[in-house]
């Protein structure tokens, strides 16, 4: 099993309540940027389901230069509804299955720290702070 450190938190950039599922997501990346599956590893749907993505023993494709010792987490919107801006669009239900799924995951990989995927990258993805949110996990 590869060495997991990182718990990267992403947003879908997509609207404030527009659901969107997975399969969306992974056409986004295997037809529209060639690869070979969906880039996280988990989703999180307006209503708090959380759903697998890309298998966790896989090296995930969300955040470059970081995959090799991450696992990709998204939840869905992080968008105003207007689309224009980013905003933590996180619905109550969201944020509690985001919680619970961070602290399972840093149970599985104890050595792991919760990031946004800002931390790597010049993009507001997730459109909150989840290093200082999640700095507790």
């Amino acid at each position: 099993m590869r060495k997991i450190n990182k718990l990267i938190v992403h947003c879908s950039a997509t609207r404030e309540c527009q659901h969107i599922d997975i399969d969306t997501i992974r056409g986004w990346h295997v037809n529209e940027r060639g690869w070979s599956d969906i880039g996280y590893h988990y989703v999180i749907y307006l209503d708090g389901t959380v759903v697998k993505g890309r298998d966790i023993r896989a090296q995930g494709a969300h955040t470059k230069g970081q995959n090799k010792n991450s696992i990709g987490i998204c939840y869905v919107g992080g968008l105003s509804s207007d689309g224009k801006d980013s905003k933590d669009t996180r619905t109550d239900v969201q944020k509690e299955s985001l919680s619970k799924l961070l602290s399972d995951l840093k149970s599985m990989f104890c050595d792991s720290v919760v990031h946004g995927h800002r931390d790597f990258s010049s993009k507001e993805c997730p459109s909150f702070d989840a290093t200082k949110e999640y700095k507790d996990i």
